[in-house]
């Protein structure tokens, strides 16, 4: 049965089902998250050492996603043309080749570009060495589609009624990552190489994705929705085949005009910006309250990271199996939302005890709702436009982590704890605003 679907040429499916392993499209998301968070621990003592304070430390952090912003569409629309397979290798190149240039800030000299002084800002100096990693970031940002590209591939192999699981899946390929990468940190930051060992390890863990995707990653998507001038000048630039759909209406792949007029889109990517804009809030604040407040090392700091993982982990791998089979995406959502913005909540005491609870409520929270959003999100797209829905969620994604990530650092730097008040307050309002996406779904059924 496979090997007839191969033939059809004329009409060439996705492979779906059964038919393809999930393990490499996992262990491509496993790798890249664990190159990204193996330096998470310490990025905030980094830049603290090469002149930046809270404000350089959201700065440095927002860069990725700004230029995500731009390169997530065009990635996500030329996975839709030339294949998810592709786009993924030229994504995790420019991730490897980021973190080149990162290992190269960290041998530079600590020369002082320009310094400022400011009463909202803070006191900072741009230095060298952190005006390069400023580049890095942007450079691994601009190259940043695998997320949106990955989870396309997600839905181009995954039947419907799957969807919830697999993404689950997803998560918790993410999330081992997360488990693996701080821990390694702070093992790597103790030996005699310093800062440079992490580094090192993100470069290998690289090194890896990029041979996975060349070996082990199948094309999902084989073909392109119609005859694009975009796809002619890559057919002669690099000889290869670019295979047309063959439909029975007229398909192409949507503008951003489009994607707002497609119907629930524009309320989606909505509540997908106010959901990354609390999760960056909360990455960029608590670092720096796990600093100032709490007093952790780099060591602690691992341990909290992977123990907030491994609580992930549990969730999507044995509760979301479950209560998926019994009750919708939409009442995971609403009721995930509502456990998340607890959490933000019980931080802001700066108790250790409340700190560590608020695991638990992250866990639950995040681990029901991000893989039952991106489920619903999915369908909500369609399969022929999927690549450039998932890539327009993530500038949305990016656009709120921009914001995010540097309104974290302001709202540490003047309010210390209470910024998590604000983290909670996003993600209270996601969770009131969740309530029509039970709407969303029985359009879908009907």
């Amino acid at each position: 049965m496979e090997k007839e679907k191969r033939g059809q040429k004329n009409n060439p499916e996705p492979h779906t089902g059964e038919n393809v392993s999930l393990l490499p499209i996992l262990a491509v998301n496993f790798i890249g998250t664990l190159g990204f968070s193996i330096v998470l621990p310490f990025l905030v003592f980094l830049v603290n050492r090469l002149g930046g304070n809270a404000f350089i430390y959201g700065l440095a952090s927002a860069m990725y996603p700004a230029f995500q912003l731009i390169g997530a569409p065009i990635l996500g629309r030329w996975s839709d043309i030339y294949g998810r397979k592709k786009i993924l290798l030229l994504s995790q190149l420019g991730t490897l080749l980021s973190w080149i240039i990162f290992l190269g800030a960290l041998f530079l000299p600590v020369i002082s570009l320009f310094k400022i002084d400011s009463r909202i800002l803070g006191a900072f100096t741009i230095t060298l060495p952190l005006a390069v990693l400023f580049f890095a970031r942007a450079l691994d940002g601009l190259t940043g589609g695998n997320v949106s590209v990955a989870n396309a591939h997600l839905a181009d192999v995954t039947t419907e009624g799957d969807r919830n699981r697999n993404f689950g899946k997803m998560s918790i390929s993410e999330n081992l990552g997360f488990i693996v990468g701080p821990a390694l940190a702070g093992i790597l930051s103790v030996t005699e190489y310093g800062d440079v060992a992490p580094v090192l390890g993100a470069i290998v863990i690289s090194v890896i994705g990029t041979l996975l995707i060349i070996i082990y990653v199948p094309e999902s998507k084989e073909c392109a929705f119609e005859k694009i001038e975009e796809a002619e000048k890559v057919r002669k630039i690099f000889s290869y085949e670019i295979r047309e759909c063959r439909t029975t209406t007229e398909t192409r792949n949507p503008d951003f005009g489009e994607v707002l007029r497609h119907p629930h889109i524009p309320y989606m990517l909505g509540l997908y910006f106010l959901i990354d804009l609390g999760y960056n809030v909360f990455y960029t604040a608590f670092p720096l309250h796990a600093i100032s407040t709490l007093n952790w090392s780099i060591a602690k700091m691992g341990v909290y990271f992977t123990v907030l993982s491994g609580l992930l982990i549990i969730v999507q791998s044995t509760i979301l199996p479950r209560v998926s089979r019994k009750y919708s995406d939409a009442a995971l959502i609403i009721f995930g939302s509502l456990m998340l913005g607890t959490n933000f909540l019980l931080l802001i005491p700066g108790n250790l005890f409340l700190t560590y609870l608020a695991t638990g409520f992250f866990a639950l929270g995040d681990g029901l709702m991000w893989p039952s959003f991106l489920s619903l999100l999915s369908k909500v797209a369609g399969r022929k436009y999927q690549g450039t829905i998932q890539g327009f969620a993530s500038s949305f994604g990016g656009l709120a982590s921009i914001t995010g990530l540097i309104l974290g650092g302001l709202l540490y730097e003047m309010l210390a704890g209470i910024s998590f008040l604000i983290a909670g307050l996003v993600i209270y309002t996601v969770f009131l605003l969740n309530f029509r996406l039970r709407h969303f779904e029985k359009k879908l059924k009907y």
